[in-house]
């Protein structure tokens, strides 16, 4: 699976755009925040990518942060939101209003999306609020999201990261920070061990 790429900006469209990684061209798939992101054709970029595999198609999701892919993976768990629903509502919203309104049960803010009608709107926030209740964001560069819902196991051990130095007695914003920045550094999939203990670190300096 291709989890990420780092290349240069070859071209882009309304919801597309095409990452040169040596000579490779890579046909990615993202929301209108998230192409903004990019910048201008012939910019270097960091891309967070999901593969999607169906029966007739073949596609790359991009993110500007693993935050962001981890809401992509929340949303479209939800039944009648697909990649593209899933896209027009990280358009819409940043992941930090998208959690607001899901934890607030504000569910004409999600309907604000283009496609996304109140019944479905109503459905996304039910069976998102206790996940988005959970959630804490940090603050790092990166933007990085970090959750504690079950369905995305990477972000399940930020979470776990952020837990452990709150007993140790940081405060919830700081602690987030932290783990953010140490998942800067070890990059994805990095153990709970040693998260840990670079995020301690960041949180003590």
């Amino acid at each position: 699976m291709i989890a990420k790429l780092t290349g240069i900006l070859d071209d882009f469209g309304p919801d597309w755009a095409v990452i040169d990684v040596h000579g490779v061209g890579y046909l990615v798939f993202c929301s209108v925040r998230t192409l903004t992101a990019l910048g201008n054709r012939g910019d270097a970029c960091v891309v967070h990518t999901e593969m999607q595999v169906s029966e007739t198609d073949q596609r790359l999701i991009g993110f500007t942060s693993a935050g962001e892919r981890a809401w992509f993976r929340l949303l479209t768990h939800v039944q009648g939101v697909g990649s593209k629903v899933a896209l027009a509502i990280l358009s819409a919203l940043t992941v930090e209003e998208l959690q607001r309104a899901c934890a607030g049960g504000d569910s004409a803010m999600i309907a604000r999306a283009n496609g996304v009608g109140p019944k479905l709107a109503a459905r996304i926030v039910n069976e998102l609020k206790d996940k988005a209740g959970g959630m804490v964001f940090g603050t790092g560069a990166a933007g990085v999201s970090l959750s504690g819902g079950g369905l995305v196991a990477e972000v399940s051990v930020a979470a776990d990261a952020v837990s452990a130095l709150q007993n140790l007695g940081f405060k919830p914003a700081v602690a987030a920070q932290a783990v953010a920045q140490a998942i800067e550094e070890l990059g994805e999939g990095g153990e709970l061990g040693a998260l840990v203990r670079v995020a301690l670190k960041k949180a003590a300096g």
